[in-house]
């Protein structure tokens, strides 16, 4: 049996698919990836829209009212807003997240890019997003297309992860790290 995880991400990619060519045949592309970067950072830092995302309370339309308010006031590209309709009518906006992490993995994929997701405890600046671009250009010696994203679990410091590989220097993992040394100490 599919696990959970594995569900989301298949329905993500493929409304991630859907999304991309649908994009592509408007000539569309950098629009939409940068409508979706900013949703998905005002996911980041809206505690209420996550729960508007994932309710299961609320109606269909509810859903999608409180999508069109937020993507209206961002002056977000029709395109976008019809496609986050559709999703919310489908009852499928607890997948919203991996449909943007999809939809620009498969843009950077294209322009030959490798594709960085960094996980911080607080919003990056656009300085320190530069700065992170900047040294994974230069550690991969390729493009770069960074995903941020927070979570506020991690205390400080950051992960951050490029294919296969991760960095974390989060303080939570130093914190866990010390725990498990302190109860070898004794």
């Amino acid at each position: 049996m599919a696990s959970q995880g594995t569900v989301v991400s298949g329905l993500a990619a493929r409304y991630a698919a859907a999304l991309f060519d649908l994009a592509d045949e408007q000539k569309a592309l950098d629009q939409t990836a940068q409508d979706l970067t900013s949703l998905k950072q005002v996911l980041a830092e809206s505690a209420d829209l996550r729960r508007v995302v994932r309710s299961p309370v609320l109606s269909r339309a509810e859903q999608a009212r409180a999508m069109e308010a937020v993507l209206s006031q961002a002056g977000t590209s029709e395109l976008v807003r019809k496609f986050i309709g559709l999703v919310a009518q489908n009852r499928r906006l607890f997948a919203l997240d991996g449909m943007i992490v999809a939809f620009l993995a498969e843009l950077a994929q294209r322009r030959g890019e490798e594709t960085a997701t960094v996980i911080s405890a607080r919003p990056l600046t656009e300085e320190q997003l530069s700065a992170v671009t900047d040294a994974l250009k230069k550690a991969l010696g390729s493009k770069v297309s960074v995903a941020a994203s927070v979570d506020p679990t991690l205390l400080g410091g950051m992960i951050v992860k490029v294919g296969s590989r991760m960095i974390d220097s989060s303080v939570r993992t130093k914190l866990t790290k010390l725990k498990i040394a302190m109860k070898g100490v004794g």
